[in-house]
């Protein structure tokens, strides 16, 4: 008798799921680092430039490439003085050693090259992929939500 399961074969153990967790929390942290430093263009060193990145930005109906993520990051970086992003929440939730769901409430005070002050509260779930070079978005979607 031979018996197959469909189940996950290499479990990830609790210090391995914190491990990623971890990681995942300083990434985050560091691309907010960065896009306070640097502006929107520090965006870039965060997302997957592969085939298989898209994201569903806010006020858009359905997923955009990198591509096109790229053209509305250079041309939106120079419209704007500062932009300051912050967790109010950031749960995330390790799939396997290299893939991890996420999911965020945050603020963001963007300040125009005018003066003036925008701010949002946002929410945003999605997918990070472990490459090489660290954690990096592979998909998702951000939604401004309604106060």
């Amino acid at each position: 008798m031979t018996l197959f399961s469909c189940g996950q074969t290499d479990q990830l153990t609790t210090d391995e799921q914190k491990a990623i967790v971890e990681s995942i929390q300083q990434t985050m942290n560091n691309y907010y680092k960065d896009i306070r430093t640097s502006g929107l263009t520090a965006e870039f060193k965060y997302l997957d430039n592969s085939s298989d990145f898209f994201w569903v930005p806010p006020g858009y109906s359905s997923a955009i490439s990198y591509d096109s993520v790229a053209a509305i990051l250079k041309q939106s970086a120079p419209l704007y003085k500062s932009i300051d992003n912050s967790f109010d929440t950031l749960r995330i939730i390790p799939l396997s050693k290299e893939l991890a769901a996420y999911t965020a409430r945050l603020n963001s005070i963007m300040t125009d090259t005018t003066g003036k002050i925008s701010k949002f509260s946002l929410v945003e779930t999605g997918l990070l992929i472990k490459r090489q070079d660290g954690w990096k978005l592979l998909n998702g979607q951000t939604s401004i939500l309604d106060k």
